[in-house]
This record gives structure tokens, sequence and C-alpha cells, in this order.
């Protein structure tokens, strides 16, 4: 059985995914901070993104996404094991994306990889690696 603590820290990290995914959505670049350590490594390459250090990516994401009508992310299914002040989880999204005014969608299915950390100022994303599970244009 978990211990509140462990229930805890559980909800606290499935909302962070959760506020990375609005962050994105809402073209919230900055709000990225309250998620990431200065440090974390991401690796986006096997949707057709970069990898790099999180100053670098946050970057990449503000240039790149706008080129974007539109798109969301559903995250669910969330994995997470938490052992002491350290944690990973397996989140699976699904992330279609307008790709011009013509109505071509690319359907993305994905999982999140991630490691956390607790810091002073609640959980943060250390590692966020994407792992394929689809796309297709349409």
């Amino acid at each position: 059985m978990m211990s509140l603590a462990e229930i805890s820290d559980r909800l606290e990290i499935q909302q962070l995914v959760v506020d990375y995914a609005t962050a994105i959505d809402q073209r919230k670049f900055d709000d990225l901070d309250a998620i990431f350590t200065p440090d974390a490594y991401i690796d986006y390459r096997v949707m057709g993104g970069i990898d790099g250090v999180f100053p670098e990516v946050k970057a990449w994401l503000a240039e790149v996404l706008p080129n974007f009508p539109a798109y969301y992310h559903l995250v669910g299914n969330f994995d997470i094991r938490v052992g002491g002040d350290n944690a990973s989880g397996r989140t699976m999204c699904f992330n279609p994306m307008k790709l011009n005014d013509g109505g071509q969608i690319l359907l993305c299915a994905l999982w999140y990889d991630d490691e956390f950390i607790r810091t002073p100022e609640g959980w943060r994303m250390t590692r966020r690696i994407e792992t394929k599970c689809m796309d297709k244009i349409f």
C-alpha cells in the first residue's frame, strides 16, 4: 500500500507532466522554467526535433512551435515510480498538429520517458526523452 507521502509525490509529478503540456499548448514557454531543472537533458529527436540542455531546447520550442497553426497534447497512463528524492515516469502522449492552412494534420503518438528530482521548490524534471509509438500525416 502506498503511503500518503508517496501518493502526494506521485500526484505532484503527474501535475508537473500536465503543466508541461499546458505550457506548450498555451505557448507559454517561460512556464517551462518551473518544470525543468536548468541542466535538464531533453531529447525530441525521434519526432524530428533536437536534443540538448533545457535552455537550448526551450529556445528551439519558442522558435519552432509558432509555425504550427494549432496543436494540443493529451497525456495519460501515468506510470510514476518514486524512490526517495528521485523518480522516473513514462507517460503516453497523443499530439495532433495542424501543419498548414490546407488542413493537413500530423498525428503524433509517443511516450515521454522522464526522470525527476525533488528540489526545495518541488519536483522538477531532469530528463525527458520522447519514444515514438507512431506518426501519420492526414
